[in-house]
C-alpha cells in the first residue's frame, strides 16, 4: 500500500502527542502535517511542543514546521483530532467538507445520528453511517468519532457479555487516570492526597455513549440499547489507565465462570480484527485477586487491550467486575488511529 498522508490537528497537546507517537513507523500512514493553534505555528514541533509523554519524541516530528489548523494549511487524506471539543466544532465540519477524513477524539459529533462513534472491536459495522452522512451533509469527507475514554473499556467488556448473555443494568464507578485531563490539566494541590468526586460532563458520556455503540443499525441509523446506566465518576493520582468497577443485571442467570470464558473468547468483528492497530486479544481477563492494575497492566496488548478482573457474584445485581482500559491510547490517539484503519480496510477513504 501506498503511505496515506495524515495529518494531526493540535498536536502539542497531551493526546495530540500521543497520535504522534503512535503513528512513528505507521505501516500504512506517513504524517504530512502538524498542526496547532496560532501561538504555535512557524516553529519547529520540537521548539513549540513540550514533551510529556515517557517515549522519546519521534526525529520525523521534531523539525516539521507546525501550521496552521485549517484545511487550506493541512493537505491530508486524513486528519486525526486532538482539538478542543468547542474548536472541534466549528473545524472539523471545514476539513470534512474539503475532502478530508476527521478521525476524532473530540465529542462535539458523537451524539449526531449520522456520525459513527466507533469501536471497531465492538461495532465495525456503525462505519457503514459515513455513506449516508456524505449523503445528507453532501460531502466527500468524513466525521468519525471515538468514545469518552472511560466508556472504552467497559464497553468493550460489555459488548462480549451482551452478545452472549443480554445485559440489562449497568453500575458503574471510575477512578480516571490524570492524563485524561490533558496538560497541565488538575493542579497538584487538588489532587495529591485526595480524590476528586465530580468530572464535568462525564457521567453523561459514560451513561449515553454505551447505549449508542451497543446499539443497532436500522433504517440508515442507530437504534439505542435500551441497557439502563448509572456511573459515578471520579479523577484519581494515577497517570495513565481508567478504572472501572462494574456491576451487572443479566437477562438470564450467568456465572462468574461463564462470563470469564465468554469475555476471553470474545474477538472483534472480521473486518476490524487484524488491522494494524487491533487489540490482541480484544479482551485480558485476570484471575489475580488485585488485578487489574493500572501501573502494571494497562500496556496490555500495547495498551490497546481491554483488561477485565476480579469477576464475582454481585449480592444486587448478577455480577461485577472490574475494567482497565489505557485512556491515551485505547480511549483517545490509538482508538481514532483504528477507526482510520478500519475506514480504510472498508474501502470508505
Amino acid at each position: 500500500m501506498k503511505p496515506i498522508p495524515v495529518a494531526v490537528l493540535g498536536a502539542t497537546g497531551s493526546v495530540g502527542q500521543r497520535f504522534i507517537s503512535l503513528l512513528d513507523n505507521h505501516p500504512w500512514f506517513t504524517v504530512v502535517a502538524l498542526a496547532a493553534s496560532d501561538r504555535s505555528v512557524g516553529q519547529k514541533f520540537s521548539d513549540a511542543c513540550r514533551w510529556v509523554l515517557n517515549e522519546p519524541m519521534p526525529e520525523y516530528a521534531r523539525d516539521m514546521v507546525v501550521v496552521s489548523a485549517s484545511p487550506d494549511s493541512v493537505q491530508a487524506k486524513i486528519v486525526f483530532s486532538a482539538l478542543h471539543n468547542e474548536i472541534a466544532k466549528d473545524l472539523e465540519p471545514q476539513f470534512a467538507k474539503a475532502g478530508a477524513a476527521v478521525c476524532s477524539n473530540a465529542s462535539s459529533y458523537r451524539r449526531e445520528e449520522d456520525v459513527p462513534l466507533l469501536l471497531p472491536e465492538v461495532n465495525a459495522e456503525h462505519i457503514q453511517l459515513v455513506k449516508i452522512q456524505r449523503q445528507q451533509r453532501d460531502w466527500s469527507g468524513c466525521i468519525l468519532t471515538n468514545p469518552n475514554c472511560t466508556s472504552t473499556g467497559l464497553t468493550v467488556a460489555l459488548k462480549a457479555l451482551d452478545d452472549s448473555f443480554g445485559v440489562k443494568k449497568v453500575f458503574a464507578v471510575s477512578l480516571q487516570a490524570l492524563s485524561g485531563a490533558g496538560y497541565p490539566g488538575v493542579s497538584s494541590l487538588d489532587i495529591i492526597d485526595n480524590v476528586i468526586p465530580n468530572i464535568g460532563g462525564e457521567e453523561e458520556k459514560v451513561e449515553w455513549e454505551p447505549r449508542k455503540m451497543l446499539g443497532k443499525m436500522a433504517d440508515s441509523k442507530i437504534q439505542l440499547s435500551d441497557i439502563r446506566f448509572s456511573a459515578h465518576t471520579n479523577r484519581v493520582a494515577v497517570i495513565d489507565g481508567h478504572t472501572v468497577c462494574v456491576s451487572v443485571e443479566f437477562a438470564q442467570r450467568v456465572s462468574p465462570e461463564d462470563a470469564i470464558q465468554v469475555m476471553r473468547s470474545y474477538q472483534a468483528p472480521a473486518s476490524a480484527r487484524d488491522l494494524p492497530s487491533s487489540p490482541r486479544p480484544a479482551i485480558s481477563v485476570r484471575e489475580e485477586a488485585d488485578r487489574p492494575q493500572p501501573r502494571l497492566d494497562r500496556l496490555t496488548g500495547k495498551g490497546m487491550t481491554t483488561v477485565v478482573g476480579r469477576l464475582r457474584r454481585d449480592p444486587l445485581l448478577d455480577l461485577k467486575f472490574v475494567v482497565l482500559s489505557h485512556n491515551t491510547i485505547r480511549g483517545a490517539a490509538g482508538g481514532s488511529i483504528y477507526n482510520a484503519e478500519l475506514l480504510v480496510n472498508e474501502n470508505l477513504l
